[in-house]
């Protein structure tokens, strides 16, 4: 019997052995989680036996139980490295289409711009962004990132905050007509970049001339021209429309008026916007539209006080075509590409996974997990929500193996291992004393 309990003892040292080496070999490994031995001592049941007097058979391993705690986090720079502070799994999906769960996140673009692990194998699993850069949560895709550029958008609204002061002098518009040319024609101007359906950019000047106590004239020039493309000089020379802007005696703007509209509001609506081009002095149309809908200029934030006339930067909602220029990646895992045209659009979100039984996962190589019965089925979901930790981009995960205890632990299994076998060793001899008394 001490035959097998030592053979036990043996097997035992030499799994603690196998574990505490496959520890130590991978305590530089993006994402690994150390392993620990389980062992379980062996003792022979008998259904009526007392057990008082049972001896063990020995020990046996028991499971080899993965510990999911978690690793440091390093910045390395990385575009795409990623790791997770917190609870969770990647998803990946292989090449056999078969799901992966890994807390690897050194990843990395392919020649079509999918977001694969370091191999290249398997591709990183998310939610995708619509047109608008909206998040759909609805079944996992690949994500990628695509190269393409960001096709232009035409304004459509412009706003601003501004003050006209009050005590400039006010200007006689008979005697001194509105000339673009003149600056003793109008009290101050405002310039704003437009963008029409092709990209082209298009500079709108609205210039203000005071003609009352609370009341102001603005006149809008879009390339110089009136906005649909009439000049305002020279052959078929068209005066431009002044819209009317009126003031309480506190200061705060009652409305805008603008022909042949009588209605007053706060909005000063351009709708007949042309697009066009100058060449060598010649205005010709480019062939691009403006917004449909045309081209809403807020007024409202405009006073009429004692200080200096002023505008902060107006905000408009139309742009160029832009190139990507970087990637930026947040906590709850939304993948951001900015673009040269000073915008940014999310593209994508990552999801994470969770499990009932983490130990239940079926290490599956290469830093990764695959599900089992025993693990339950996956939850997925966007980082941060619930129990799902953070994404920390331009970082990654370390191996969680604590080298010193790995070291101890590797003399304790030699020692056990050289004890097992003394056992065999003292047995053997006990027995060549038994036969050479026969």
């Amino acid at each position: 019997m001490s035959f097998n309990i030592g053979l036990s003892g043996l097997y035992a040292a030499n799994k603690q052995l196998d574990v505490t080496g496959n520890n130590i070999a991978n305590v530089a490994t993006t994402g690994f989680k150390a392993s620990r031995a389980e062992f379980a001592d062996i003792y022979a049941a008998s259904k009526l036996g007392t057990g008082q007097n049972s001896v063990g058979n020995g020990v046996n391993l028991a499971a080899v139980s993965q510990q999911f705690t978690q690793g440091d986090v390093n910045n390395t720079g990385g575009i795409l490295d990623m790791a997770i502070q917190g609870g969770g799994f990647f998803v990946q999906k292989g090449s056999d289409g078969s799901l992966e769960y890994t807390r690897s996140g050194a990843f990395r673009s392919d020649k079509d711009g999918y977001i694969t692990n370091n191999t290249g194998t398997s591709r990183l699993q998310g939610y995708a962004a619509d047109a608008n850069g909206k998040i759909v949560k609805g079944g996992l895709v690949d994500l990628q990132v695509s190269l393409s550029n960001l096709p232009p958008k035409a304004s459509s609204t412009v706003d601003s905050t501004s003050n006209l002061n009050s005590s400039e002098a006010v200007i006689d518009q008979v005697a001194k007509p509105f000339d673009p040319t003149d600056t003793n024609s109008f009290t101050t101007q405002y310039s704003t970049t437009l963008y029409d359906t092709q990209g082209n950019s298009h500079p709108m000047v609205q210039y203000l001339v005071k003609t009352g106590s609370n009341q102001w004239n603005s006149y809008t020039l879009i390339d110089g021209r009136n906005p649909n493309g009439t000049p305002i000089s020279g052959t078929g020379a068209v005066a431009p429309v002044a819209s009317t802007l009126t003031f309480d005696t506190s200061g705060k703007l009652t409305g805008v008026v603008t022909p042949p509209s009588a209605l007053s509001n706060t909005t000063l609506t351009i709708a007949n916007w042309t697009p066009g081009t100058v060449t060598n002095g010649v205005w010709a149309a480019n062939g691009a539209a403006a917004n449909t809908g045309g081209i809403a200029i807020n007024m409202a934030n405009i006073t009429q006080y004692n200080s200096a006339s002023y505008r902060n930067p107006p905000v408009t909602d139309g742009y160029a075509t832009g190139q990507i220029t970087g990637l930026k990646i947040d906590g709850s895992g939304v993948l951001f590409a900015t673009f040269s045209n000073q915008q940014s659009k999310s593209i994508g979100q990552i999801s994470l996974a969770s499990f009932n039984n983490e130990q239940g996962l079926q290490p599956a190589g290469s830093t990764t997990w695959k599900e089992t019965y025993a693990s339950g089925q996956p939850g997925y979901d966007a980082p941060q929500a619930g129990t799902l930790g953070s994404i920390v981009a331009n970082s990654l995960e370390n191996s969680n193996v604590n080298l010193t205890n790995e070291l101890v632990d590797l003399i304790k299994a030699q020692s056990n291992y050289q004890a097992n076998a003394k056992t065999i060793s003292t047995q053997s001899t006990i027995m060549q004393t038994i036969i050479q008394m026969a």
